[in-house]
C-alpha cells in the first residue's frame, strides 16, 4: 500500500506540473495587453513599456514561467493587477466559500444518488425505478445555469422558500456560534442560502451517481458470492448491504472523484448566479479583466484540490479493492 501511495503521489505532482504549464500557456495566448487594459488608450508608449517591465511582461515566457515557477515554490503567488492585493489573500478569503458549496454538493450528490440508485436496482421496474430514472435523466438534461434560475423563479419568488442569491454566514462559524452561545439563527440563515445552490450544482452528479449505481448493483448482484450469501440463508437486507453493496460502491467511488472536477467547474456558474462569493466569481472577474497573476493562482489551487481529491480517491479505491493498490 505504501508503494501505490507513493506512485499515485508522484503521479499527481507531474499532473500538477502539467496544469501549471499549461494554464500559463493559454493564459498568455489570450488576446489583449494587460499594461494597455490598466493604464487605458491615452497611456504613452513609455508608459506601457515601463508597465510591461514591471510585471515582466517583457521577457521571454520561459523565463517568466521559471519565474513564476519558483514564487509558486516559495507560496507566493504574486499580486492582483487590479486588486492590489496579494492573490493568496484574495484565494484565502474566497475559497472556504466554494469548498463549503463543492462539498455540499458532493454530499448531496453521494448520499441522494446512492441511495436512488440502490433502491432502484433492488426494485427494478417498479415505479421507483421509473421516477428515478426520469428524474435522473433531468438532471444530466438540464443545465447548471438554466437548473439555477428555475430553482430561483420557484423556491424564490413564487413560494418565498429560500433566498435567492447571497451565502449568508459560513457553516463553520454559524456551527461554533451554536456551540458557544446556543444560538443556532445564523445556522439556520446559513442553511437556507446553501441548500438551492448545492441541490441546483449538485443535480448532475446526482444523476449520474445514481444511474452509475443502479447498473454497478445490478450487476453485483448476479454474482457467484451474492447467490451464495443467499444460499445460506442469509437475510435478503444483509445480502444487499453488506455483500453486494460494498463491491457495488467501487466505480461510484470513482465517479465521485470526477465529479468533483464537474463541480469546481460547475461552481463558477452556480456562483455567478446565486451571487456565492467564492473563487468561481473571482476567476470569471480575473478573465475578464486579464489579470494574470489571479488566473494563474486560482487554476493551480482548484487543479491542487481536484489532483488531492482523485488521490484520496485511488486510496479509497484501493482500501475498498486490494487487488488494485498491488497492481
Amino acid at each position: 500500500m505504501g508503494a501505490f501511495f507513493v506512485r499515485r503521489s508522484l503521479e499527481t505532482l507531474l499532473v500538477l506540473f502539467g496544469v501549471l504549464l499549461l494554464s500559463f500557456t493559454l493564459i498568455h495566448l489570450i488576446p489583449g495587453d494587460p499594461a494597455l487594459v490598466i493604464l487605458g488608450t491615452d497611456a504613452t508608449p513609455e508608459d506601457l513599456t515601463r508597465l510591461r517591465g514591471l510585471l515582466e511582461l517583457d521577457r521571454p515566457l520561459p523565463i517568466q514561467f521559471i519565474n513564476h515557477l519558483g514564487r509558486i515554490l516559495q507560496g507566493d503567488f504574486g499580486d492582483s493587477i487590479f486588486q492590489h492585493e496579494p492573490v493568496g489573500k484574495l484565494i484565502r478569503e474566497r475559497l472556504p466559500a466554494t469548498i463549503e458549496l463543492t462539498v455540499a454538493s458532493l454530499l448531496v450528490a453521494a448520499l441522494i444518488g446512492s441511495i436512488a440508485g440502490f433502491v432502484a436496482a433492488t426494485r427494478p421496474n417498479s415505479w421507483f425505478d421509473s421516477i428515478a430514472s426520469i428524474f435522473a435523466l433531468a438532471g444530466v438534461a438540464m443545465p447548471v445555469f438554466w437548473l439555477g434560475m428555475l430553482g430561483i423563479l420557484i423556491f424564490s419568488l413564487w413560494l418565498n422558500w429560500l433566498p435567492s442569491f447571497g451565502r449568508g454566514d459560513g457553516l463553520i462559524p454559524a456551527m461554533w456560534e451554536l456551540i458557544t452561545t446556543g444560538s443556532g439563527a445564523a445556522l439556520v440563515d446559513s442553511i437556507r442560502h446553501l441548500i438551492m445552490p448545492a441541490l441546483v450544482l449538485g443535480a448532475f452528479s446526482t444523476a449520474v451517481i445514481s444511474r452509475l449505481m443502479r447498473s454497478s448493483m445490478l450487476e453485483v448482484i448476479n454474482l457467484d458470492y451474492v447467490r451464495t450469501a443467499r444460499a445460506k440463508g442469509l437475510a435478503e437486507r444483509t445480502v444487499l448491504v453488506r455483500h453486494a453493496f460494498r463491491n457495488a460502491l467501487i466505480p461510484v467511488v470513482t465517479m465521485l472523484g470526477l465529479q468533483m472536477g464537474v463541480l469546481l467547474g460547475g461552481a463558477v456558474i452556480a456562483e455567478t448566479i446565486f451571487a456565492w462569493p467564492g473563487i468561481g466569481r473571482l476567476l470569471i472577474n480575473a478573465i475578464s479583466q486579464r489579470d494574470y497573476p489571479l488566473v494563474q493562482g486560482l487554476v493551480i489551487v482548484i487543479a491542487f484540490m481536484v489532483c488531492l481529491v482523485n488521490l484520496a480517491v485511488d486510496l479509497l479505491y484501493g482500501w475498498l479493492n486490494p487487488r488494485i493498490a498491488t497492481n
